[in-house]
């Protein structure tokens, strides 16, 4: 049986070159914002973030705002920046309240990694090892690297998406040069392949087996297996990470992937290549990506070797206003209700 497929409408289905000379997905700080996150700091002083609960971080009226935002990553493009965070008035142990606080009005956060992070740091830990970095950039035993650790580099990352509804990131220090986030809707993505060649289109939607990398808490897998495209209940969502492909490739009993699949990958890339924004981020932007409409990416840079250097803290969350997933996501996300709290890698024990 064939199956039709059709473009994919809404707002959601941007296209790079049409948001390049705009900035209305860009919103500025509202007056009184600030204000309002450094009375909720002060009023959770001397208490670790990790306890920080959304009644004891009040925004009265920035909240307004981060609803408004909520809506537009589900219903709206998918991505916003908000621009104008004063994270120069404040330690990193503030800026981690700070993003916890916010995040606790957008959703749930989720770990990222089995060794319980819930707060990442986005940095180039090893630029003083510049041997050792290359050794691994490049690869241990010819496996592919973990895109979780390259992000510790100050190397390029590819298009991909996270394990968690959004993906929210804090520009605490920008790099000196490069580093420009590379944003893609993969709605179009989806619709332009579709033009092209919706016989590789209809690979994407076939399963792709991926590699957990080191993640699993202990008892899953070491692999799954999903397609990239999916639709449930008229709601698209995507899950796309090229180097987790490539890595369940190095898995015994993984079937190899056919010359269409690999094609079809293929051409993801080089139409995201196409289709992406590029735009760089600049000191106190907090960027929020839905992952089942956008793909995020990022261009190498390049720090002051005296500085302290690019620092980005990362928040993965569940959202409450999240849509319904396909029977089977279980497996990577957990639940697939709408509004579940979902995503994540899963804790030992």
């Amino acid at each position: 049986m064939t199956t039709t497929r059709h473009p994919i409408t809404g707002p959601s289905a941007w296209r790079g070159q049409d948001l390049a000379g705009a900035e209305d997905w860009i919103t500025p700080l509202p007056a009184g914002a600030a204000d309002e996150i450094h009375t909720a700091l002060q009023g959770v002083a001397g208490r670790p973030w990790r306890d920080i609960t959304r009644d004891d971080f009040r925004l009265p009226d920035f909240t307004k705002t981060l609803a408004e935002l909520a809506h537009e990553l589900e219903h709206g493009r998918g991505f916003v920046r908000l621009r104008g965070l004063p994270v120069e008035r404040y330690d990193e142990d503030d800026l981690r309240k700070l993003l916890w606080g916010i995040g606790a009005h957008l959703g749930t956060p989720r770990y990222q990694n089995g060794r319980g992070e819930l707060i990442g740091e986005v940095r180039d830990e090893l630029r003083a090892y510049g041997a050792v970095r290359e050794a691994h950039q490049s690869g241990v035993d010819g496996r592919p690297v973990s895109s979780r650790y390259k992000t510790r580099t100050n190397g390029p990352l590819r298009f991909h998406t996270d394990r968690c509804d959004v993906i929210a990131l804090l520009c605490v220090r920008a790099p000196r040069s490069g580093g420009a986030s590379r944003l893609v809707s993969a709605v179009a993505i989806h619709n332009e392949i579709l033009a092209r060649r919706p016989d590789l289109l209809e690979a994407l939607y076939g399963d792709y087996y991926r590699s957990r990398t080191g993640e699993e808490a202990g008892g899953e897998a070491a692999t799954y297996a999903l397609p990239v495209f999916a639709v449930q209940d008229g709601h698209f969502t995507t899950q796309y990470s090229r180097t987790f492909v490539e890595a369940a490739q190095a898995v015994d009993g993984i079937p190899p992937l056919t010359d269409v699949q690999t094609e079809a990958l293929d051409l993801l890339h080089e139409v995201a290549d196409e289709l992406c924004l590029e735009a760089a981020f600049e000191t106190g932007d907090l960027l929020l990506i839905n992952n089942h409409v956008t793909y995020h990416a990022r261009g190498a840079f390049e720090d002051d070797e005296t500085g302290e250097g690019r620092l980005l803290l990362r928040l993965w969350l569940a959202m409450p206003n999240s849509r319904p997933l396909p029977a089977g996501h279980e497996i990577l996300w957990g639940a697939v209700e709408p509004g579940a709290l979902r995503g994540g890698i899963a804790q030992p024990g």
